[in-house]
């Protein structure tokens, strides 16, 4: 028999809307659900995970979960949310980019055994459906006033919306009703901004099939400042560890408020309601040890990366608070050294005029200007408050081709908080 899949939602704070019958249903048997990726690029980000969470938790209750990948949808656009339409893209690149997610999603999902996983693209039954087929079997369901009641649409006619997407929420409900009747999904689950498609579907499975079926919404997640969840200065965080580095992805649940953090681990880990509030507890006592904060960058790297990236961030982490090493600084890839490193001063000097290496003088001033002259350079070295590489030297001290961080890269500093770049270019 399943378990309360509803209820572990609920405790978690993660139900916005439900349809009336949806716990019930739930509970009398295992079933099948679904939820739509959207594969308009070729990864997904952590916005998306609150969805993959939920797939998760419904897999764990005993039910037999569907990721939808949208290879047809995709090429259409979702307006829900949407301020102006999406540019379309081409066959050859959805198809690279429903590869892409599908690959992330195997990571979280169980796609062996009694209740496994299974991936559907939504292509495999719209490619040979002809537009005049669509329109007599679904669009007679629907009437337009009930389309034109929808807010995605309400939102958008006074700026103006295609047919194309207009017409999203027909296609959207037809993948609901083909996963009833062939694959007896009798649930579809997603964000929010989605209640309005995911009705569709439920009306047109009750008007087209005459069966039941439900829906199950989760709230769009929000940080206590205000500032958008999933966003940074540099854009989005991704769970592609080339377009976000597993550094740059710990430290962004690192630095997580504790508000957010309170909230964040209860959606993004499979952690219990009681190893939740130990950690609860235990940050209230000594919030300065973050508790809360490590315990979810620790969870959440290891099961979207791996326990070495999550080692790997950690190395990095320290470098960036002064508690590294020399060979810390060479183990890490070009992109976290520049993750951790971001905005920092850096000189360029030939191969040629570093040779076999050049001395500690000219490294910090005459061949790149980061002190400002040969003295300068000489006043801060007898104080000891020069470094390579995280390491003190003295004015005798020669950089040389060992202290190269990938070959191309030394870290000078000045004290504790100024920090150089030097750089060898061939």
């Amino acid at each position: 028999m399943p378990t309360n899949f509803i209820e572990e939602l609920q405790w978690r704070g993660m139900i916005h809307d439900i349809m009336p019958g949806t716990e019930e249903a739930l509970l009398k048997k295992s079933s099948s659900g679904y939820i739509g990726f959207d594969p308009t690029a070729d990864s997904l980000h952590i916005g998306s995970l609150v969805q993959i969470m939920t797939l998760v938790h419904f897999q764990k209750a005993g039910h037999k979960p569907f990721a939808l990948v949208g290879g047809a949808t995709g090429m259409v656009g979702d307006p829900s949310g949407k301020s102006q339409e999406r540019n379309l893209l081409d066959d050859a690149t959805l198809q690279h980019n429903v590869s892409c997610v599908k690959a992330q999603l195997e990571k979280f999902l169980d796609f062996e055994g009694e209740n496994a996983a299974e991936m559907v693209n939504n292509i495999d039954w719209f490619r040979n459906m002809s537009f005049l087929e669509f329109i007599r079997d679904v669009g007679k369901h629907i009437s337009v006033n009930y389309m034109l009641a929808k807010d995605s649409v309400k939102s958008r006619l006074e700026t103006g919306m295609s047919f194309t997407e207009f017409s999203y929420q027909l296609v959207q409900g037809f993948d609901f009703y083909y996963l009833n009747q062939h694959k007896g999904c009798i649930v579809q689950l997603g964000g929010s901004d989605q209640w309005g498609n995911i009705v569709t579907g439920t009306e047109l499975i009750r008007r087209k099939g005459g069966g039941e079926a439900y829906a199950v919404t989760t709230p769009l997640i929000k940080k206590a400042d205000g500032t958008k969840f999933g966003k940074t200065e540099g854009g989005n965080v991704w769970l592609d560890p080339q377009k976000t580095s597993p550094y740059q992805f710990y430290q962004y649940w690192l630095n997580a408020a504790d508000e957010d953090a309170a909230n964040f681990i209860r959606i993004f880990t499979l952690k219990s309601k009681v190893e939740i509030e130990a950690l609860e507890k235990e940050h209230v006592e000594a919030p300065h040890l973050r508790a809360l904060q490590k315990a979810l960058a620790e969870d959440i790297t290891v099961r979207v990366h791996s326990e070495e990236a999550l080692q790997t961030a950690i190395s990095a982490s320290n470098i960036l608070f002064g508690k590294s090493t020399s060979e810390d600084l060479k183990s890490l890839s070009e992109q976290d050294f520049f993750s951790i490193f971001d905005g920092v001063p850096q000189a360029t000097i030939s191969r040629a005029e570093f040779g076999a290496g050049i001395s500690i003088i000219d490294a910090m001033a005459a061949k790149t200007g980061f002190l400002s002259s040969n003295g300068d350079a000489r006043r801060e070295l007898k104080a000891n408050a020069i470094s390579v590489n995280k390491e003190k030297v003295d004015e005798q001290f020669i950089v040389g081709t060992e202290q190269l961080i990938n070959n191309k890269y030394v870290l000078l500093g000045k004290g504790k908080k100024n920090n150089y770049i030097l750089i060898l270019a061939d």
